[in-house]
């Protein structure tokens, strides 16, 4: 993706960002002043303290760490935690590794919990009307339609959701700021002192930046979408958003301190339901359209979260983080991808969460915990970038410790809320980390302890073998997938099929190897003829976006040499030469599995073994590469790494051994 696409600015590229874009951070006030104010009686101090504490929030933390400097650090046009990582990796060091996976898990982890609070914060306003009404099968009902239209793609949906969104933030505006017009004392929350005041004097005011810390959970889903919409739209798009938000939470602010005193519950139409003042501001004529319209802002903000949390999976698979997982394509819309597995992983995820907390209310303490993480280890990662692009040494420290700051005290704030629930996206967030490290550590060991040899010392033996008519002949083209990435070797297993565990005969051997770029959306090849009509070697050089679906690519290859006639397909039987019949291409996948005859460290052996479990579960070589099973053999292979060493046996005469029968005699 070009830069100019990036800072290609259009009105409907607007609408549509604020569809794709901004759903998590957009429904945030629908819970952010309620979860502030929670049961106690309203103090206008704190609401004041707390508007300021928002207000600079999405300044310093939306705005500038996110909108402004961490857009510019796209990798070919895409952004996200995971692209970061790719730019920055040429740093050789392996810690870099850490703050990747543990921020691309925390931003799972927040995938499982936006969907509930956001959907349950919008139904819950029905209780309005219905206090007892029981929300969470309603709930769980939407998320249970949201996922399953997932596999139809939302090319047609998607349509609805600019101008939706675009429905949602003006009311948000005008909601915010009729009641403003009776009190403009709120706008002493723009003087930063407000916020020092809560934070340094107030007894509550470290623990209310916990929940002050939920205005801008979005922030990071913003950078990850960065590529569906380009860099100038979201920043132009971000003006409007950012004012209609502060406006709603101020009009909210000046609801609260106009009813200082008094607490949610006794503000709410039911004394047991406490009230939301976000659906307090709106008249009463008015409640079912605001009900109506938060609702489908919410089902936006989910589908926005699950829309990314696929395109992360994907990611992850491409940088070896993830076991490979079945990838569908439902629409022609580039980038637009479903992933079953993850589909139903997510959605099972919502409905525990849903189930576990009942409401809304008791979500707020599960959520910011995870996503903070996620926001200091981008903050890492945008340190180590800077200095790639040689920024100012003195901004780099500055603008480092400034977020260090910030992000650290959100952290501390929101360690508070572990007891109350936050334990549940931490635990979520740390069992995904942990799938990641494991998958990502026994793919290294693995790629260690595998043997290379050079291919020039067999070029010899398989001209001969390919000609030896005294060997029935396996396939006419022999295809096997490599991992050697150097062109001039082969792994030693695959010369072992070759020859050995049942010699092969082919007309052409094939060896495909993928390569995994730092680029999004490459996706070339190079060939390499390492013995005229005998041995050729494909490389594919797929970015980390690309599903590898080697069996059409492969195709096209072929198609390419063909054409320019560097390679002749057609069978090499007489009756079928003659005919002009293209001979058959079978695929062989080598897949390995962990001998009993292993020296393994103990660390080791439990990563690898961790390794296979996960493996049994996810896709076989064969389905994660798209080849057609039709063609495919899979040959297992043992593992063995470090060997124990010679045994001392003895061999003996028939003499010998009734010698000793005697002497046990």
């Amino acid at each position: 993706m070009s830069s100019k696409h990036l800072n290609k600015v259009t009105l409907a590229g607007l609408i549509v960002t604020l569809g794709i874009i901004y759903g998590d951070i957009g429904t945030s006030p629908l819970y952010v002043m309620k979860a502030i104010v929670g049961e106690e009686p309203i103090d206008k101090e704190v609401v004041l303290g707390a508007l300021s504490c928002i207000f600079w929030t999405l300044t310093l933390q939306t705005t500038f760490k996110y909108v402004i400097l961490t857009l510019q650090a796209d990798n070919k046009g895409e952004g996200g935690i995971f692209s970061l990582y790719t730019l920055v990796k040429r740093f050789k060091k392996k810690g870099l590794i850490i703050p990747a996976i543990i921020g691309g898990s925390a931003l799972l982890a927040d995938g499982i919990i936006t969907p509930p609070i956001s959907v349950s914060s919008a139904i819950e306003g029905l209780r309005i009307y219905r206090p007892e009404l029981n929300t969470v099968p309603i709930v769980i009902g939407i998320l249970f339609v949201l996922f399953i239209i997932q596999k139809f793609g939302t090319t047609f949906v998607g349509k609805f959701f600019g101008p939706m969104m675009l429905i949602w933030f003006g009311m948000l505006g005008v909601l915010g700021i009729i009641p403003m017009f009776h009190n403009l004392e709120v706008l002493k929350a723009l003087n930063p002192y407000y916020a020092i005041h809560l934070l340094s004097i107030h007894h509550d005011g470290f623990y209310v930046l916990g929940f002050v810390f939920l205005c801008t959970t979005g922030a990071e889903a913003l950078y990850s979408d960065m590529g569906h919409c380009g860099r100038s739209n979201i920043r132009i798009s971000w003006v409007f958003v950012k004012a209609m938000l502060v406006l709603n939470y101020f009009g909210q602010g000046v609801f609260l301190m106009e009813h200082s005193g008094k607490t949610l519950n006794a503000l709410s139409a039911s004394p047991e339901v406490p009230g939301n003042p976000f659906f307090l501001l709106m008249p009463d004529w008015f409640l079912p359209f605001g009900i109506a319209i938060a609702t489908m802002a919410a089902v936006i903000a989910s589908q926005a979260l699950i829309s990314g949390s696929f395109t992360l999976i994907s990611e992850a698979m491409r940088l070896n983080f993830w076991p490979k997982v079945s990838v569908k394509f439902p629409t022609e819309l580039k980038g637009q991808i479903y992933i079953p597995s993850i589909n139903w992983l997510l959605f099972w995820g919502c409905v525990f969460i849903v189930l576990h907390f009942e409401e809304s209310s008791n979500m707020e303490a599960a959520y910011g915990l995870a996503i903070v993480l996620c926001m200091i280890m981008t903050t890492i990662l945008l340190g180590y970038y800077m200095v790639m692009k040689r920024y100012n040494p003195i901004f780099i420290l500055g603008t480092i410790a400034v977020y260090f700051t910030i992000e650290f005290s959100f952290f501390i704030a929101n360690i508070s809320k572990f007891h109350h629930g936050g334990y549940v996206s931490v635990g979520i967030a740390g069992l995904l980390a942990f799938i990641m490290f494991v998958w990502y550590t026994a793919k290294r060991i693995r790629s260690e302890y595998t043997e290379f040899t050079k291919i020039d010392n067999y070029k010899k033996v398989l001209a001969e073998l390919s000609n030896d008519t005294g060997i029935p002949k396996y396939a006419t083209h022999l295809v096997y997938m490599t991992n050697a990435a150097m062109n001039d070797e082969i792994e030693s297993k695959i010369i072992y099929s070759i020859l050995q565990k049942r010699p092969k005969r082919a007309d052409i051997y094939w060896f495909v190897h993928v390569n995994v770029v730092d680029e999004p959306y490459r996706m070339d090849y190079k060939v390499r003829e390492i013995m005229k009509d005998d041995v050729i070697r494909v490389d594919f050089y797929l970015g980390f976006r690309v599903q590898p679906r080697i069996n059409l690519m492969f195709k096209q290859v072929v198609k390419d040499l063909v054409k320019k006639g560097e390679v002749d397909i057609t069978s090499r039987y007489e009756s079928l030469n003659r005919n002009n019949v293209i001979g058959d291409f079978k695929f062989v996948i080598l897949e390995k599995f962990l001998s009993y005859d292993n020296d393994l460290p103990w660390f080791e052996r439990i990563i690898l073994d961790i390794y296979f479990v996960l493996k049994k579960v996810s896709l076989s070589e064969g389905r994660a590469f798209g080849l057609d099973s039709s063609s495919v053999k899979v040959e297992k292979f043992p593992i063995v790494i470090h060997p124990p060493e010679d045994i001392s046996l003895c061999r003996i005469t028939e003499k010998q051994h009734k010698d000793k029968e005697k002497e046990h005699v």
